[in-house]
């Protein structure tokens, strides 16, 4: 353990509740719907091993599809262990290769749809692109579910819905989350519970947007650092700066990092409704 896990506490939970729980919760959701299973898009990474391993415990390897959902040269072998992951698991893998879908897309639509250049803080090209990638990613988990009567499971941790760390519509769209209440570390904790690989624990999270890319990177911290802080503020509703200087963590870079919290709220809600009348309550029907 390193001198940043030290400082950083570990989060209150236990992972064999968390297992029971997890497993109860997409047992109950699959039969709710009267879904025939589930599809989960596999990266290779924790977040996605974790939650097929939890699915296949909960409805067993027959009623779970993984999708290997690779674009670019930088997460094809990703997908290659994902497909390790799924055989070890006994589940169906179906690799779909990106690039087609999205040269044909930019080709046929995006330049009409561009526009002039970006100018000031707005999303780079680049950043468009990584969107239209994770979008066309759930098109296809969408396309399996309909196809299948399945649901899509999402793999998103709470770390990353907090921080709007991931795409609007992308992978932040899913029926369920089952590893939505849990920090990254707490799936970390979770995996090594479960006895997953060491090579899967201990992969440096990535979106595998570029060569080297890093979480810790693009958000500024690591989930060590993160999730202490996050936990106690959003969780606790202890002051910012206080956290920060318990944690040891600059106040810069704890008040961005609950910025982005407080500004990417609109991926954590459904799209806001004008109220008309008296038709701005939630709708409710007989038997809710």
């Amino acid at each position: 353990m390193n001198d940043e896990s030290q400082r950083h506490a570990s989060l209150p939970v236990r992972s064999a509740a968390v297992e029971s729980t997890v497993v109860a919760f997409l047992r109950e959701r699959v039969e709710t719907a009267g879904s025939d299973g589930v599809v989960v898009a596999m990266s290779g990474g924790l977040d996605s091993t974790v939650t097929a391993t939890l699915a296949v415990q909960a409805l067993g390897p027959d009623r779970v599809l993984g999708l290997g959902l690779p674009c670019h040269k930088t997460d094809a072998s990703a997908t290659m262990e994902a497909g390790v992951v799924a055989d070890h698991l006994g589940i169906e893998f179906q690799r779909v290769h990106l690039q087609p879908l999205l040269r044909g897309f930019e080709q046929q639509l995006a330049p009409d749809l561009a526009g002039e250049e970006p100018r000031g803080p707005t999303p780079t090209p680049d950043r468009a692109q990584h969107n239209t990638i994770s979008r066309l990613r759930m098109c296809c988990a969408y396309y399996a579910a309909n196809r299948r009567n399945r649901l899509v499971v999402g793999t998103a941790n709470r770390s990353e819905l907090l921080l709007g760390y991931v795409t609007k519509y992308g992978d932040g769209a899913a029926d369920l989350f089952p590893l939505g209440g849990l920090y990254k570390t707490e799936v970390r904790a979770l995996a090594e519970h479960l006895g997953l690989p060491d090579p899967i624990v201990e992969k440096v999270p990535t979106t595998g947007r570029y060569p080297g890319q890093t979480d810790a990177d693009d958000l500024g911290a690591t989930y060590d650092v993160i999730d202490s802080l996050l936990y106690r503020v959003v969780e606790r509703g202890e002051p910012v700066g206080a956290v920060a200087e318990a944690l040891d963590v600059g106040t810069s870079t704890a008040q961005r990092l609950v910025s982005m919290c407080r500004e990417t709220a609109h991926k954590r809600s459904m799209p806001p409704v004008a109220a008309i009348g008296d038709r701005s309550r939630r709708p409710t029907v007989d038997g809710e």
